[in-house]
């Protein structure tokens, strides 16, 4: 008698396990990592007049640069990622491991934009470079800057 219920609440789990991975195994896709904005961004004008207003999150230290949008399926278009170097100095960045394509901007200490990177190739292991020093960079969705009007010599801040 008391096989027979070992034997049923067995069976039972293994009815709700297999449910469970089921159910859950329904072909979407992966949720991914999500970002949490932490300031505001403005980008200027070259007369300093504010274009647009995005919310970002911070990658400040080793790690969260690092990390920057890697994992990150989905971004709101008014959300982005501002990276935040100790120095000025020519940077570099490349898309391995981001799903999301990103418009790459470059921007000197002195909060000039030197180079954009329009609708960058998700997962590519192609290197963007800076090709002038840059002690900020901003990822947004791709299509933002120009979508924006936002060109070469603007100027951001946050």
């Amino acid at each position: 008698m008391k096989l027979n219920k070992i034997i049923v609440c067995l069976s039972i789990f293994l009815v709700i396990s297999c449910t469970e991975r089921k159910s859950s195994d329904n072909g979407a896709t992966p949720v991914g990592r999500t970002i949490t904005p932490e300031r505001e961004l403005v980008f200027l004008s070259a007369d300093g007049t504010p274009i647009t207003t995005i919310q970002v999150a911070v990658a400040d230290d080793d790690n969260e640069r690092n990390m920057g949008l890697m994992d990150v399926r989905t971004m709101p278009a008014d959300q982005g990622m501002v990276f935040i170097f100790e120095e000025e100095s020519p940077q570099s960045f490349w898309m391995a491991n981001t799903p999301l394509s990103l418009d790459i901007i470059y921007v000197a200490a002195d909060s000039s934009i030197v180079r954009i990177y329009q609708s960058t190739i998700p997962f590519s292991e192609a290197t963007l470079p800076s090709d002038y020093p840059a002690q900020f960079v901003v990822e947004t969705n791709a299509g933002f800057t120009l979508a924006n009007g936002i060109t070469e010599g603007m100027r951001i801040r946050f």
